[in-house]
């Protein structure tokens, strides 16, 4: 049992999320089943037998080169050009057609992982992740003998039509070949993953993800069947999705406060604005961090993060646009007071 496994069971247990917790208890029977400690698996199993919806599926859950991923059920807004596209690809998988493999290129943060998640809740697959690590090695030949093993595994999925694997940072192979130290062994990596990628069950959704798309060899791009670009973003599309952000938490923390003129000023106090991995963050800690005695102390934290600033000047907030009102909620201090203070 790996040290993930025990901090991902409390994590669960904390979060109360009883589906979670159940999955990596089983990977944890799996485990010891594989190691040869059958009765020990057997023994977890057992204890997690109040329930009648685990569908034991040894082979498809487990492997040295990738983890399944554990979906939720939170959703990340997209702008409508990169919407559509997202769409048109549930529409080629639906058809059958052979059309499954998928690049999504864009800046950190822009949503690409996330959306490789959606997808599979959309389409109610399974999703596993590649892990790199395991994939690349030192040793001479052995990187291209582990692509070999990694695909085998893929394409032994017992139900390919359930499943999304997703390389993520997909850079970790294609970037190393401008390493002239080992340009000759990462290049027969990527000539071995090209013909892998030839040779994978169509029924398999297979989705790389990278922040560094000018630098892929060309060749490889072609084994993609679309390229979808996540730097779609406008100022406005930011702003709305920052909203949406925004309503989810505050429907999760029951004492903060709305106010969501201001806090679009706000937000709009950064130009350009970051993209939602980043906006997420922001505020996602400024309600975390928040006094929960002042439902709209996460407002000041924001401003904080946005603008750079270390304490609230009532002259500069006004300068910046802010009213009375609105200086009188981030601060506290009286609109009286503070028209008082701004005519002096």
């Amino acid at each position: 049992m790996k040290k993930k496994n025990i901090i991902n069971l409390i994590k669960y247990h904390a979060e109360e999320n009883d589906v979670g917790f159940r999955n990596e208890a089983y990977e944890i029977a799996k485990e010891f089943d594989e190691t040869g400690d059958h009765q020990l698996a057997e023994y977890v199993m057992a204890l997690m037998s109040n329930t009648n919806t685990f569908i034991p599926q040894v082979n498809e859950s487990y492997s040295s080169f990738f983890e399944k991923v554990i979906i939720g059920n939170e959703s990340l807004p997209l702008p409508e050009a990169i919407e559509q596209d997202i769409l048109g690809m549930i529409n080629a998988v639906s058809r059958n057609l052979g059309i499954n493999k998928f690049l999504f290129q864009g800046a950190p943060g822009t949503g690409k992982t996330e959306t490789a998640k959606q997808l599979a809740r959309i389409l109610s697959r399974e999703l596993f992740m590649v892990d790199f690590a395991a994939v690349i090695d030192s040793k001479l030949g052995q990187t291209q003998k582990n692509i070999t093993a990694l695909f085998a595994e893929i394409n032994g999925f017992a139900r390919p039509e359930k499943v999304i694997v997703l390389f993520d940072e997909f850079d970790a192979i294609a970037m190393d070949r401008t390493n002239s130290n080992d340009l000759r062994e990462m290049g027969r990596a990527t000539t071995t993953i090209l013909k892998k990628m030839e040779q994978l069950d169509e029924r398999i959704i297979f989705i790389a993800t990278t922040n560094l798309y000018k630098y892929f060899d060309k060749a490889l791009i072609r084994r993609f069947d679309s390229v979808i670009d996540f730097n779609r973003y406008s100022q406005a599309d930011l702003l709305e999705i920052a909203e949406v952000l925004l309503d989810s938490f505050l429907t999760k923390y029951k004492c903060v406060g709305r106010n969501v003129r201001l806090f679009r000023k706000i937000i709009a106090l950064q130009s350009p604005l970051p993209y939602p991995g980043e906006l997420k963050n922001i505020i996602r800690t400024a309600i975390a961090f928040s006094s929960p005695h002042d439902e709209f102390d996460y407002l000041k934290r924001l401003y904080y993060a946005i603008s750079d600033e270390t304490e609230l000047d009532l002259k500069v907030l006004q300068e910046l646009g802010f009213t009375v009102r609105e200086i009188e909620t981030l601060t506290g201090v009286s609109k009286s007071q503070v028209a008082r203070e701004l005519k002096e």
